[in-house]
């Protein structure tokens, strides 16, 4: 009798069904599995996503409907840092120098303590930035890559071309002397300069006790630059010398949390801001209205009516201003004040003394000093040299830029306050 294998027992649909159903159930396991690991992967992808690329391209303010990012505002903080150790530096190295910078020096290290402080910074200049950028596009201002490039090259030392020399020359002043009417009303002198110096510096209405007296040194020279034709000097180091240096302080900028691209955007800011300041104070002009004044200072309206009642009726100005007034630096000379231009006196004198007429014994004016009563003596205008001329320059953009700024549509996101970054390791070293 020979062994064989038995027939396979015919499958049942019962049994057919079973399989098929573990079939499915298999799939339906793989697809849950394959699932939930895409999820999770979904999940670790999209927070990543989020968090290095959605969340930073989030606005952090709008200006005029043009949106400034988290990113940039962030990489602008770490550029504010930079800035700020630079001028700690620089006030720390003068220190050895005998000037005293310690309350600068704790002013800059109070803001690097202070985030918030810090990203409002950073914040307001890219706001600013952003303004004039938009006024230089209604201009029609641009800079090119070939001007943006030669920047960046100055700011490294590097001048293919040369450098242009200014060379100072001087321009002479002097006041106008005096006319019949002003020496009628000043007799002691044949003409101002003799004793009287502008006074560039002062911000206010003297205090009587500290304001000095007029002294007899002559209206100075104004200098005037005369830009020369560039002289082809030679250049500390070659274009690859150039480039070299500039990619190591690319590399030292990436690690601070700083792009390339911002620093070409902070260097093209700043020709665009040097562009439309010219543009916007193109018919600034190059002299300054300056008055010639005196005046005495009292401390009550009562006794400053008795006064100026004496003055009407003939007493003798400058007599009466070193026996009443409290002003006793000016007082001492009679009240003079010597020449000077708007925004060096408070607001009412200055309104007063540059509206009244020569000669005129004004009416009392009241300011934090007390009362005054105050008589011109001449008006001119005065040549500006390049420093006053520059901050002449510097206060009409100013002005400029805040009614732009008044007149446009910032929505500051506040949220930034805490979005503000840490310094990176090893941050400025």
């Amino acid at each position: 009798m020979s062994n064989q294998n038995p027939s396979p027992k015919p499958a049942t649909k019962k049994h057919i069904a079973r399989l098929e159903r573990e079939r499915r159930q298999a799939n339906l396991l793989r697809w849950i599995v394959f699932g939930a690991i895409a999820l999770v992967a979904g999940v670790i992808g999209y927070g990543y996503l989020d968090l290095n690329y959605l969340q930073l391209r989030k606005p952090v303010a709008e200006v005029n409907g043009e949106i400034i990012t988290i990113k940039q505002w962030q990489e602008r903080v770490q550029v504010q840092r930079l800035i700020l150790l630079s001028q700690y530096k620089q006030a720390a190295f003068q220190q050895n120098f005998g000037i005293d910078t310690s309350q600068q020096q704790q002013s800059i290290l109070l803001t690097l303590q202070q985030p918030v402080l810090l990203g409002q910074q950073a914040l307001d200049v890219l706001v600013e930035e952003t303004l004039i950028r938009q006024q230089a596009k209604k201009l029609g201002i641009t800079v090119s890559e070939e001007e943006l490039d030669q920047t960046i090259q100055a700011a490294y030392g590097f001048f293919p071309n040369g450098t242009e020399t200014p060379e100072a020359t001087a321009t002479a002043f002097a006041f106008p002397t005096l006319s019949s009417q002003q020496l009628t009303l000043y007799p002691s002198t044949a003409t101002p300069t003799e004793f009287l110096t502008p006074t560039p510096t002062q911000t206010s209405v003297p205090n009587p006790a500290v304001t000095s007296t007029a002294t007899a040194t002559p209206a100075p020279a104004t200098p005037t630059f005369v830009p020369l034709p560039a002289t082809a000097t030679s250049t500390p180091y070659t274009l690859d010398g150039f480039n070299n240096t500039y990619a190591t302080a690319v590399a030292e900028f990436d690690t601070d949390g700083i792009s390339e691209a911002t620093i070409r955007e902070v260097y093209e800011a700043g020709l665009l801001r040097k562009k439309v300041m010219d543009a916007v104070t193109a018919d600034t002009s190059h002299t300054e209205e300056q008055v010639w004044a005196r005046h005495i200072l009292l401390e009550d309206a009562q006794t400053t009516g008795i006064v100026r009642a004496l003055l009407l009726g003939g007493r003798d100005f400058a007599e009466t201003a070193k026996e009443f007034s409290k002003d006793t630096g000016s007082g001492m000379n009679g009240g003079d004040l010597g020449w000077f231009g708007k925004g060096q006196m408070v607001t009412e004198f200055e309104n007063a003394a540059f509206s009244q007429k020569i000669g005129e014994i004004g009416e009392p004016i009241q300011t934090q000093f007390g009362f005054h009563i105050i008589q011109v003596l001449g008006r001119t205008d005065i040549p500006l040299d390049e420093s006053q001329y520059a901050q002449k320059r510097q206060t009409e953009f100013t002005a400029w830029v805040e009614k732009i700024k008044s007149e446009s549509a910032i929505l500051i996101h506040e949220e930034w306050r805490n979005l503000v970054p840490p310094a990176p390791e090893g941050f400025g070293q």
